[in-house]
């Protein structure tokens, strides 16, 4: 396995335990990433840590400070944080199980795989993951990750674990602060029929694959087309709002469009082939 662990420590469920590594399960190494440069002389910028009076200072060098007033500060170096020992540092603790039905998705963030490590712990790993598949559960534990204890859930995929961490209920923002001054509006029930109806034409299976980042596909044209030597700009005209007035006409087209869509979609499909092999006669 090419990649790094993000971290390595053990699972652990009652008086079961077995060592266990995660890997981020999500990648930005496509993206389209940027540099700041100066214009006047195309260098790139490079950003160096500065100390006000002593000026610039190795990064190996700092450490961390808590400001607990104007300009004074705690400080705190690595063997410090070393010192702040909990179970969660080292160790995944199943605490409960819990159906998926039961979390949020508000709570949901950032998927790691989770593999055994080989050795002695792996039929370990191997009763853990079958348990839980057989009573079709969510896992909730601990886990101190890049500096701060987050609580995660671990289902079951395939041979491993997938443990996302959740987000604290203080980091989710109560959507009543959002939601509450939206105006309440009868919707025409003709209006949400014929709405209804356009979801069912698009109904269809999801696929990642099928999501194309237009943005970062538009963005590395206008880097060749500047590489070039062109300008390369990407002009979209924004959709109109629409008017009330309309909105019966706008959903009634937009309903035989779809209609429409799909009747080309299915004419485009390869007739079945037939059985060329024939019953012999008894």
């Amino acid at each position: 396995m090419a990649a790094r662990p993000t971290w390595q420590g053990h699972l652990k469920l009652s008086l079961v335990t077995c060592p266990v590594a995660l890997y981020t399960a999500t990648t930005s190494t496509n993206d389209v990433r940027f540099h700041l440069i100066n214009p006047e002389t195309n260098n790139r910028i490079r950003m160096v840590p500065t100390d006000p009076d002593a000026g610039p200072v190795e990064r190996s060098d700092l450490v961390r400070g808590y400001e607990v007033s104007k300009d004074e500060y705690v400080l705190f170096d690595d063997a410090d944080f070393d010192k702040v020992k909990l179970e969660s540092t080292r160790t995944i603790s199943i605490d409960k199980f819990v159906d998926e039905s039961e979390i949020d998705r508000l709570y949901w963030d950032s998927p790691f795989y989770v593999v055994p490590e080989k050795g002695a712990g792996l039929e370990a790993f191997a009763v853990i993951r079958d348990a839980m598949k057989k009573q079709g559960k969510v896992a909730l534990g601990c886990l101190v990750l890049r500096g701060k204890e987050r609580q995660l859930a671990l289902e079951v995929r395939g041979k491993g674990l997938v443990a996302y961490t959740l987000r604290a209920h203080d980091e989710v923002r109560d959507a009543g602060d959002y939601f509450d001054d939206i105006k309440t509006v009868k919707a025409d029930e003709d209006m949400v029929e014929i709405a209804a109806r356009i979801i069912g034409q698009k109904e269809g299976d999801f696929d990642p694959a099928d999501f194309k980042d237009r943005y970062d596909d538009a963005l590395r044209e206008m880097i060749r087309a500047k590489t070039k030597g062109g300008k390369g700009t990407v002009d979209v005209a924004e959709p109109d709002d629409t008017n009330v007035i309309d909105l019966m006409a706008a959903l009634r087209s937009s309903l035989k469009g779809s209609a429409g869509s799909e009747k080309k979609a299915a004419a485009k499909k390869p007739a079945a082939k037939k059985t060329a092999a024939k019953k012999k006669a008894a």
